[in-house]
């Protein structure tokens, strides 16, 4: 799959996850009429100002009350629209979880749950703002999709693609701005994973922007002679089963790297279906079992050990 060209140079791009929602529900507000934009307090931070300024009449402002702003899309998905709602992630799925399990899931009610400022990257705002458990917390409920892309290309790719499912979606995206990965013609499908670069010795499966350190292990660990996969599992739920049996098979090494905590997010995941398929040695890269503190997205990264040199010592591990 080719991927930006200015990757890993001076003229690398870099933009939040966020901001391609922001793009991306515009577009879908285009195409769409019923498209609409919820949020509990936070327009701006969770990228909607283009959407409301061409939608006015397509956007509520619940204010700080994320329950409501759960129960109010439901309603909303009964007669026929399509609600985006947003918020931080640590507050929609998390403060809300119930209503959006009883409301929205449980009624198989067409609603978009966008959590912004997700993960460990989101820096300064310290644990109380960083959403470490929201991928656990969602992919347990029946009937939703939950999607963490890897780039804004991919966000507003993604946003559009949700917006056209009939079905409960939880989108993950980020505030810190990352390299963008892929390019505008990379194609992008729910539940189908992308191979973002062959090898034979180690698959190293990952989601999200954090997947950029996977690419710059792989890139090291090349001139070490270690050939390494790297998988982007863009799609948490439904999860693309073939691809990871496939990249296991080939390499009988897996490594899982992810901004959240390793106890049921997609480490979790890929090791339910290579369980059950094709047992597999693995390591996990995520946050294990801790909550997060204040810092810059680039000092928790080293401290709570999600760059690529702690990648590299975990493939390192789990091959032969």
């Amino acid at each position: 799959m080719r991927l930006n060209p200015n990757l890993f140079t001076e003229n690398e791009e870099k933009e939040s996850t966020r901001a391609g929602f922001g793009k991306g529900i515009l577009k879908a507000g285009k195409q769409n009429k019923n498209v609409v934009a919820i949020t509990a307090d936070l327009a701006g931070s969770t990228k909607l100002s283009a959407f409301i300024k061409e939608f006015p009449d397509r956007f509520i402002q619940v204010g700080v009350a994320e329950q409501n702003l759960a129960t109010v899309a439901s309603g909303l998905a009964h007669v026929g629209k399509i609600p985006f709602i947003t918020s931080f992630a640590m507050f929609s799925p998390g403060r809300n979880w119930e209503q959006i399990r009883t409301t929205i899931c449980y009624n198989n009610q067409n609603v978009k749950i966008v959590g912004s400022h997700a993960g460990i990257g989101v820096g300064p705002d310290g644990a109380t703002h960083q959403a470490l458990e929201d991928i656990a917390i969602t992919r347990v409920m029946p009937n939703i999709q939950v999607i963490a892309p890897c780039d804004a290309i991919q966000a507003e790719k993604a946003t559009i693609a949700i917006a056209k499912t009939k079905k409960p979606a939880y989108l993950r995206v980020n505030r810190q701005k990352s390299p963008i990965i892929t390019t505008k013609s990379t194609e992008f499908k729910i539940g189908k994973a992308q191979l973002f670069k062959d090898g034979s010795d180690v698959a190293i499966i990952s989601c999200g922007p954090i997947i950029y350190e996977a690419l710059l292990a792989a890139k090291e660990l090349e001139k070490k002679g270690i050939s390494a996969l790297v998988l982007n599992v863009h799609t948490i739920k439904p999860i693309d089963k073939k691809e990871i049996i496939k990249a296991a098979k080939k390499t009988k090494a897996v490594v899982t790297v992810e901004d959240h905590q390793i106890h049921g997010g997609l480490g979790s995941a890929v090791a339910e279906v290579l369980a059950q398929n094709y047992p597999t040695r693995m390591e996990f890269i995520g946050i294990k079992d801790r909550f997060g503190e204040s810092g810059s997205d680039k000092e928790l990264y080293k401290k709570f050990g999600l760059t690529y040199k702690h990648i590299i010592k975990a493939v390192k591990k789990v091959i032969i």
